[in-house]
């Protein structure tokens, strides 16, 4: 998923530590590969290990960043050939 600030960052950042708090809960689960903030901080990107983009949708709606109208998120499938990710597979 790559999101997209709709907010400015000082905005955004009041969310933060919830939006981390929540990718935190994904990761517990075993959901999350791995996220981040884009450069420069205009969105992130959060690689998740689930079937479909629905799953992913369904996932990313309980987001703050997008429950608060902060971001927008684009759902872009992708299978890793090459490096540390190829042959990923969840836990």
């Amino acid at each position: 998923m790559i999101s997209k600030y709709l907010a400015p960052l000082d905005e955004v950042d009041r969310a933060r530590d919830d939006h981390l708090a929540f990718l935190g809960g994904l990761e517990e689960r075993g959901l999350l590969v791995s996220a981040g903030r884009q450069d420069p901080a205009v969105g992130g990107v959060v690689l998740l290990g689930v079937d479909t983009e629905g799953e992913a949708r369904e996932l990313m709606a309980q987001d703050p960043y997008l429950l608060r109208g902060l971001a927008e998120y684009t759902a872009i499938g992708w299978t890793p050939a090459r490096g540390v990710l190829a042959g990923w597979e969840p836990a």
